[in-house]
Order: C-alpha cells, then structure tokens, then sequence
C-alpha cells in the first residue's frame, strides 16, 4: 500500500494542515492567560446593562412600561436581549468562554507547579558576578563546613548541595560545593489559588442559577394576609433555575402583622421596618408563631431560605353595598406613582353578591369597578387632589366609579393597578362618576349602590430567594482575597553559594561567593541581602570582588 501523495512530498495531509493545526492555535489562544483576563473585562462590561436598564426577571411591569416610552429604542434593546442581560444568549457565551478558557490555563499552570515543587533548587549560574546581589567572603573551614553551615541558616528555604569540578586558571579543576536554595513558592500558589477561587464562583454562580429560584409577594400589613411556601401559585410572579419545577420548596410560612416607616424632612425615606410572624418546620402544623423585625438588607433567614423587604405602598380599603343592602369589601394594593410623596395609583373590581341579578347577562352589566389615585396626605385645588407627605396625615382618594363587565368571568389575568382599557372604549365599561373622598366619605351612584372609602392599610413587597450555593460563593470569594494577598505580599528568591577551597594553607579556609535574584521585584533586597550574608557566614572577611563586565539579564529558571 503507497503512502499519500502529501507523505511522499514532505507535506503532512490536509486534515493536519486544514483541521487540526487551527484547532490547536485555537485552543491555545483560547486557554492563555491573555484571554482569561480579555474575558473577564468583557464579562464585566457585559454585565453593565444589566445594571442601567431594567430586568425583566426583577420587575417585568416597568420593563414594559421602558420598552413603550422609548418606542424604536426599546424594541431593538429587547430583541438585543438587553432586559434580560444575565440570561442572555451572549452573556452565557462569555460565560462559558471565560470557564473553559480558565479550566485551560490553569491546568498547565498546575501540573508545572507541581513538578517545580518535587525538583531540586536550580544548580548555581556559572558567573556568580554577573547576578543583581553578589557579596565574596574568605571563612576558615572546610567546604563540607561551611556548605552546613549556610543550609542551617537557610532555615525555611528548599535547598540542594552539589559537588561541581571546575576549571583552574592554571589548567587543572577544584572541586567546589555549591549550594542552591529557594524560596517564595506560595506566591505561584496564592496566584494558583486566586484564580481557581475565580473559577469555583464562576461555577458556585451558575450552579445557584440552575438550582435557585426567587419569588414576589405583595402583603397586606394587617395580620391576615400571609404566604405558606408550598408553590409557585402563591407568588405574584416567579422565577425558578433550569433544574427548579417548583414542587419541592421549602416549607414555611410568614404573616405580616405590622409595617413602619420612617422619613427625613425633605420627605426621603429613612427606613422601613416590617413586623413579621413565621413558621417552618414542624411549626407549621402547630400554632406556635415566631416573631421579627425585618428591615432593608436585613432579610430573615428560614428553612434555607432568605426572605427581603423590597418595597411598600398603600392598600386603600373600598365598601361598595349594593341595592339589596349586601356589601362586597376590598383591600387592594396601589402602586407608587412619585416615591417622594407616595401618591398611588390603582383599580378594584366587585362581583354583584349573588342571585342579586338572576339573569347572566344583567349580571355582567352590573358590576363595580373603582379606578384612580391616593394621597397619603392630600391637598386640593380647585378639585385637583395632590399628595404633600409621604406620611398618612390626611388620606383621601381621588377616582373613578365604573358600572359594567370588569372581566371578572373571563378567567384571564389582568393588571391589577388599573382597568382594561378596551373594555372601557367598547363600551362594556361605563364611567358614572368621578368624585374625591376622605375616610369615611361615599358617593351614590343612580341605580342606588354606594362607593365608600372606608381607610387605608400598608403593604409591603416580598422577595423569596434560594440559593443553595450562597455559601460557595462566600468560600471563593474569602480564598479569592486569600490567595491575592499571598501572591501580593511573598516575594520570590533565590540564592547560591559557591564554596571553593584555598590551596597551600595549613589551617582549611574556604572562599564564599554568594550571589542572590529576587525574580519579580527587580532583586529588591535592598540591605537585607548583605545581612542575610552575614548571618549565613559569621567571623568571615570580607574581599574585594574581581572586576566584572556589565550585568546581563538573567533568566532565573535557567541553570547557566
């Protein structure tokens, strides 16, 4: 069987020419450190939108309420995916390029400092002279001695003794000894450690993502209202991790008793303090309830979950009693309009009490609906109601009375801060009055039902949150620093020895060359080298070292 034609030539064949030397430049591009830190500065860049523009995730009502007040601009930003950055299409591709680019730079990086820590300290240059720190000393002993001598005061160093011929001038060789040490190899492990600390919360992060899950709540602040965390039905919007369906939550249940808020003078809010019952556990088949105050990023922490206050508002409570003399009462939610003075807005909508209207279609025709704005602390003029105080000093509520179908029948979800407007414009929603009304205040409409404001409750949003790898992420982020700081602060040398006997002398005397390289701080010994010479040669003479050419770059891993 002949060989390819491609062999025959010396070529090596397309699929090495055309498919495996590009890969392997790719993969080698891929995996250096260069492209890590590329990276990872686009990650952070990436991630800045996710900080500017609103995330659907977090509050879809004002994501959309975005995407429509800037037209053109917020339809191209979503179909960029800019509202939903973090679950992007391209920001899980850097994602995943900084992980693998991570995973292979660091495995080389590794195994090489492995090996460096299992082999010997590097044999000594053969120019001594020629390195940053050179001192040459004249001691008595032998150079067994005084090569003993030095790795005892090298204490805390790796060090290695070596026998070595070397030449004479006179055209014979000396037998010397050359001691080789090293130190400062925890700066290539709290490096090592920083930046697979870095890897492990990239990994701690996307695991929180797959297995996490976050859910909304609005409570009214009454005692009455609460939230069991059984499933995702119970939260007013939810959003789970890929591996999350949702039916093994944890078990626990809160009630908010109280809610208080307080405010600078320029009508800023200082803080907000929510009173809490909760359960979990076997609590929750009992009726033992425990209690706490739960603040702005003080969350309480139960049955693995965290539970935040994000907001509050008032919940303005309507009695609408209707011809027969039944009452139909609600308590709903406004949302904020101006944070500044807490002026809300919001709709409610009421069911005719039953059999009130035998036909269906009447019925329909009959409901209430109640649409408009409150003023914690209101102010009128000339029939225009504004709000001067975030606090309740004056409450009053300025709406819209509505007599028709509400929707209530059509099972679908609707907002619930205001009324369908296409029921409005097709006539299925009439509007019969408009009037303002403190507590306490009614209006009658003609058919004889009444509208009556009766007061006003606190509500306070909720946000449940899991993440089962919180932990990983604090024990990365603390090894992070932890290995920054090693890499920062220890400081990598080297020294060797060269102990060279004197000939023709009685008493044993030896001739010390010691030179030194500090290999990231530019041989930073400053006097701390000719002490440490001391120390490791005590009672010994200084000598004038010979003349040398000028110093050269020396690479420090290298032996010659």
């Amino acid at each position: 069987m002949t060989e390819p034609r491609s062999y025959r030539r010396g070529r090596p064949p397309r699929v090495q020419r055309y498919l495996l030397w590009p890969a392997r430049n790719l993969w080698r591009s891929l995996t250096s450190m260069r492209t890590a830190l590329a990276l990872l500065f686009l990650l952070a860049i990436a991630a800045v939108p996710g900080a500017m523009l609103p995330q659907r995730n977090l509050n879809a009502q004002k994501t959309t309420q975005y995407i429509a007040d800037n037209g053109t601009v917020g339809d191209v930003l979503d179909r960029l995916q800019m509202f939903d950055v973090f679950s992007s299409i391209w920001f899980t591709a850097i994602y995943a390029l900084l992980f693998i680019s991570l995973v292979g730079c660091l495995t080389p990086r590794m195994i090489e400092h492995a090996r460096s820590l299992r082999a010997r300290p590097v044999a000594a240059p053969r120019n001594l002279a020629r390195l940053p720190r050179h001192e040459v000393r004249d001691t008595d002993g032998t150079p067994e001695q005084v090569a003993t001598t030095i790795r005892k005061g090298l204490r805390g160093w790796r060090t290695s003794v070596r026998e070595v011929d070397r030449p004479t001038s006179e055209g014979g060789s000396v037998t010397t000894m050359e001691v080789s040490a090293e130190k400062g190899y925890l700066r290539e492990l709290g490096n090592l450690i920083f930046h697979f600390a870095l890897l492990a919360l990239l990994v701690a992060i996307a695991a929180g993502k797959m297995f996490g899950y976050e859910g909304t709540r609005i409570l009214v602040a009454d005692g009455q209202e609460g939230l069991c965390n059984t499933s995702t039905a119970v939260y007013d919007s939810f959003r789970a991790g890929n591996l999350v369906d949702g039916t093994n939550l944890n078990e626990f249940c809160i009630q908010v008793e109280a809610f208080q808020a307080s405010y600078l003078e320029t009508g800023q809010p200082d803080m907000y303090t929510a009173t809490l019952k909760y359960q979990s556990g076997n609590e929750i088949r009992g009726s033992q309830w425990n209690e706490r105050a739960l603040k702005v990023n003080d969350p309480l922490r139960v049955a693995g979950d965290r539970v935040y206050l994000l907001g509050h508002g008032f919940a303005p409570t309507f009695t609408v009693t209707f011809p027969d003399g039944r009452t139909r009462t609600q308590t709903v939610p406004f949302q904020p309009d101006e944070l500044q003075t807490m002026m809300s807005s919001g709709a409610a909508r009421f069911d005719t009490p039953a059999g009130l209207y035998p036909n269906e279609d009447e019925r329909r025709t009959k409901q209430i609906a109640v649409e408009g704005l409150f003023a914690p602390t209101a102010v009128f003029a000339g029939g225009l109601m504004t709000s001067a105080w975030p606090v309740p000093d004056n409450p009053a509520v300025a709406i819209d009375v509505y007599q028709g179908d509400t929707g209530l029948d059509t099972g679908r979800p609707q907002n619930v801060y205001s009324l369908n407007v296409d029921m409005i414009n097709q006539g299925r929603l009439l509007k019969l009055e408009r009037v303002n009304l403190l507590a306490g205040q009614d209006t009658r409409l003609a058919d004889g039902t009444t509208v009556r404001f009766d007061g006003y409750q606190r509500w306070v949003s909720l946000q449940v949150s899991h993440d089962p790898a919180q932990k990983w992420v604090l024990v990365s982020s603390i090894a992070m620093l932890a290995g920054l700081l090693v890499s920062l602060l220890i400081k990598r040398r080297r020294v060797w020895a060269r102990i060279t006997p004197q000939a023709g002398l009685v008493t044993p005397r030896c001739t010390v060359e010691i030179a030194g390289l500090a290999r990231t701080d530019h041989a930073g010994w400053g006097e701390n080298f000719i002490e440490m010479v001391d120390i490791l040669i005590p009672d010994a003479s200084p000598r004038k070292p010979p003349p040398q050419r000028p110093a050269a770059h020396i690479d420090g891993d290298s032996g010659s």
